[in-house]
């Protein structure tokens, strides 16, 4: 139940003076709720400085100003398209103020000859002159003040202006308690010099003077807020877990060393490190949940069948889950490759299982002769029982949403979770993308993996290249050849049109996969290009995950300014999987952006896939970062990733110390972060830990 304190904060939009029903449909949209906190949380993006300037010298060219002058003359347009100029004067000149299509009645009106006016818009420089085209405001000294000296500005949608949207803010705050406890430890506080939450939002709607500082300060203690409600779900969660009694999974050297003792090679160091985490977790009784992140090609698989096999040894099944049927089945090899040898029995469930092959995967996996599953959704469908089910593993987990998850892991009686992804985070954003989940990184190349050769070519020489691919594959060797788009009329650049083009071009069979295919005939053109009947593959960015042929040397990614860095990555790592030379050539259409042309060159002088999150975050935002939405906290209201990443450390660390000291949210404190949890978490009581 709300506190009735904030009822106040819940109540419709048309509660405020002035919003009818239009308005209110308007304002809903553009705020993203109803209620009069919806609106009170759509804070203003920044302030406009209106303070009056002491002469037009101080005004300056790019700048909105608010100046004072002498009405002097008037020159009326000489055609229907020309303006209306309007000059005024003071100590240190001119100022010209421009009208177009403007009721020269009006103007005269507005604008006698020596009389004073206030004005204020943004000043432009105009043959060496400055001007104002249509101010802002036009006051008469005489008859009212000159314009607030700041003025909020707000993000608006059709429909609405920024007064409307301001003075209805202006309105709202009046809803704020007055009787609302400060939730911020009292340290912190004073530290950070922050506002109280009501002088906050006071501060940023309705600002007394124009001061920078205490914008920032303002939406900082908001976006702070924020951070610890969402801090505060997370530990609640944990706290769950720590009192549900997960199975207990001993780790088990020997079974570890034989299939260790199977591999072609050693595992690298990073993944050593990261298994002794995952087995320190599994050998405990709370339920493990844990992220292993790490770049394309480190290995990711490897250390979950290492997982897997701890479970195995002490009796449990595994259930990976992958969120396309190709991921799946390429999973299910490599698992098969790995754990086979152990004598232990894999299968892969997915939606073209049909009939008595179903039935019998479905059989093995109740009585538990199935150790590991391999699958995508078909997985927790309610016909799919599990004998033993301990260790749940959900490769590219940020494809899932949080429900998808727990629909997995109601399938045992809290079992251990590890999610995977390929996608690295820059290191800034770690605490705020992976919640309550401890973080384990790859950040090593498995031993023989040689660097991939990245270059950036115009499209004018892709003849050069068609002939590099025709040689490579002579020699044995498979390419892809990714196409932005499935098939636009009259452009060879699209999948369709490369393939028909390519086939004609090269020696060797072309094969084609996209979007647009159905699911088996995606499966057998990748599957014809897995076993090299078809020695080039022409693809959409549907093979930026989980398709692994060693044999393919050679990645052409056209039109690749139109692509994000991180996929650009991503669609690379495609290559090199073997220990032959591997190239990257990025085919792009000049002129280059700025953007563009630092994307392509951040590519070729790095492949480490954290460098390139930092420099791809830093380039195109946080966005919504590995489904951030989906991580079972409510979609973010204040805090700007981008410039509030720090927040997370702090709010971290506060909500786990309160939840350890108070765990019932009973002491004065804990009161008052439930206020806040029901302000910025409303989610809190359906929110389910997995």
């Amino acid at each position: 139940m709300r506190d009735d304190r904030l009822n106040p904060l819940f109540e419709p939009l048309d509660a405020l003076p002035g919003v009818g029903p239009k308005i209110m449909a308007s304002l809903s949209r553009l705020v993203g709720g109803d209620k009069v906190w919806d609106l009170l949380l759509h804070l203003p993006v920044r302030w406009m400085d209106r303070r009056l300037r002491d002469t037009f010298d101080d005004a300056i060219p790019g700048e909105v100003c608010t100046v004072r002058g002498t009405v002097q003359s008037h020159a009326a347009p000489h055609s229907a398209t020309a303006p209306h100029r309007i000059r005024l004067a003071d100590d240190s000149g001119f100022l010209t103020l421009v009208f177009f299509r403007a009721d020269g009645r009006w103007l005269n009106g507005q604008f006698p000859i020596n009389a004073e006016r206030i004005v204020s818009g943004r000043v432009e420089d105009f043959n060496g002159e400055r001007q104002i085209v249509h101010p802002d405001y036009i006051v008469d000294p005489g008859k009212r003040a000159a314009p607030p000296p700041v003025e909020p500005i707000y993000s608006l949608s059709a429909g609405l202006t920024n007064k409307r949207v301001h003075s209805a803010a202006v309105a709202a705050l009046d809803h704020i308690p007055d009787s609302l406890p400060e939730w911020i430890d009292g340290p912190l506080l004073a530290k950070k010099t922050w506002p109280s939450f009501q002088r906050a939002l006071s501060t940023l709607h309705a600002p007394a003077a124009y001061d920078p500082v205490a914008f920032e300060l303002s939406v900082e203690r908001l976006a702070y807020d924020e951070a610890l409600a969402r801090e505060l779900t997370f530990a609640a969660a944990r706290q769950s877990r720590s009192k549900r009694i997960g199975p207990a999974m001993p780790r088990s050297n020997e079974r570890l060393a034989q299939l260790i003792s199977s591999l072609p090679y050693s595992p690298t160091g990073a993944q050593v490190r990261a298994y002794d985490d995952i087995a320190s977790d599994l050998s405990a009784t709370t339920p493990m949940r844990r992220m292993l992140q790490g770049d394309v090609g480190s290995g990711k698989t490897l250390v979950g069948a290492m997982a897997a096999v701890q479970a195995a040894a002490n009796g449990f099944q595994t259930a990976f889950m992958a969120p396309t049927e190709v991921l799946a089945r390429q999973q299910f090899n490599t698992l098969v490759s790995l754990l086979t040898p152990l004598g232990y029995t894999i299968e892969a469930l997915t939606g073209r299982d049909k009939g008595s092959a179903r039935e019998a995967l479905l059989m093995g996996l109740t009585d538990g002769t199935i150790q590991v599953i391999a699958g995508t959704q078909a997985l927790f469908q309610q016909n799919v029982s599990f004998r033993n089910l301990g260790l749940v593993i959900v490769d590219e987990q940020h494809r899932f949403g949080v429900l998808d998850r727990a629909r997995l892991a109601d399938k045992a009686v809290s079992p251990h979770m590890l999610v995977m992804s390929a996608t690295p985070i820059p290191r800034t954003l770690a605490l705020a993308v992976n919640g309550d989940l401890d973080v384990s990184i790859l950040d090593e190349k498995p031993v023989g993996r040689q660097p991939i050769e990245t270059r950036a070519l115009p499209d004018t020489r892709i003849e050069d290249v068609v002939g590099a691919v025709n040689r490579a594959v002579a020699n044995g060797e498979r390419a892809y050849w990714i196409c932005p788009k499935v098939d636009v009329d009259d452009d060879e650049s699209t999948a369709v049109g490369r393939h028909a083009a390519l086939r004609d071009q090269l020696s060797v069979p072309v094969g084609l996969v996209h979007g647009r295919l159905k699911p088996q005939e995606k499966d057998a053109a990748l599957e014809a290009f897995r076993r090299g009947d078809t020695s080039v593959l022409v693809a959409t960015t549907v093979v930026e995950v989980g398709v692994d042929v060693p044999e393919a040397t050679i990645m052409v990614i056209e039109r690749a300014e139109g692509f994000g860095l991180a996929q650009l990555h991503q669609l690379r790592g495609r290559v090199g999987r073997g220990s032959a030379k591997s190239f990257c050539l990025l085919l792009y259409r000049p002129p280059l952006t700025e953007s563009a042309e630092i994307r392509l060159k951040t590519l070729r002088d790095t492949d480490d896939g954290f460098e390139i999150a930092e420099a791809d975050y830093k380039l195109r935002g946080p966005g919504d970062l590995l489904g951030l939405r989906q991580s079972g906290a409510p979609e973010l209201r204040i805090l700007n990733l981008a410039d509030h990443a720090g927040l997370f450390g702090p709010a971290r660390q506060d909500a786990r110390l309160l939840m350890d000291k108070d765990p019932e949210l009973s002491s004065g404190r804990g009161k008052a972060v439930t206020l806040l949890r029901a302000l910025l978490d409303p989610r809190v009581p359906t929110v389910r830990p997995e």
